[in-house]
């Protein structure tokens, strides 16, 4: 009975082992189909990755065109904010500037005990002067000069025959750039035709 029953066990364990190792068998089976792709499938990948790989380096040529454009940008902005700092505080001195002119001018040169006090007066006007054009800020003198928007500010007209029509022939005012910029516009009067 001994061998009845050992003959029972092994055709037992036979007849189970060949449904699991079926299983395993189908299952790498599926695996194997699954991890390689067909022909097709992997030329429809590779297209794919290429467009993906295009997008993407198209991707970083514009990120980096537009990291240096703003770097420009910022370069831009720091090299204007240096040179234009002085804009307000140049703009406040002029007015010191114009009392200056004004008190040479108010002062009678004929008379000697104010001989002294113009010459100090002129001399502390061409040292301010020089300070300003040190620092870039210049006097514009349009005096005879055709009349410019651009640079000055006609305060009214006059009918003039001696010179041509559009002719600034008074100054009010100076006027004053810095770097080239306006920062004040001269005032004048400008000539018309007759």
């Amino acid at each position: 009975m001994s061998q009845d029953t050992n003959q029972e066990d092994t055709s037992q364990e036979s007849t189970s082992a060949k449904p699991q190792q079926s299983v395993v068998e189908a299952e790498e089976k599926l695996q194997a189909d699954q991890s390689e792709p067909s022909e097709e499938q992997g030329g429809n990948q590779i297209e794919e990755l290429q467009q993906k790989l295009s997008t993407l380096g198209e991707q970083l040529l514009r990120e980096q065109a537009e990291m240096q454009n703003v770097r420009r940008r910022a370069q831009r902005d720091i090299e204007s904010a240096h040179k234009y700092a002085l804009e307000k505080f140049a703009t406040e001195l002029l007015s010191v500037v114009d009392n200056l002119e004004r008190a040479i001018d108010a002062i009678d040169e004929d008379d000697e005990s104010q001989k002294s006090v113009a010459e100090g007066l002129e001399l502390t006007l061409k040292s301010f002067s020089e300070v300003l054009a040190k620092y870039n800020v210049e006097a514009v003198e349009p005096q005879g000069q055709p009349f410019d928007a651009d640079l000055h500010q006609a305060v009214s007209t006059v009918p003039n025959k001696d010179v041509e029509p559009n002719t600034v022939i008074n100054v009010f005012q100076k006027g004053y750039t810095l770097n080239g910029r306006l920062i004040r516009p001269a005032m004048v009067v400008v000539s018309t035709s007759a």
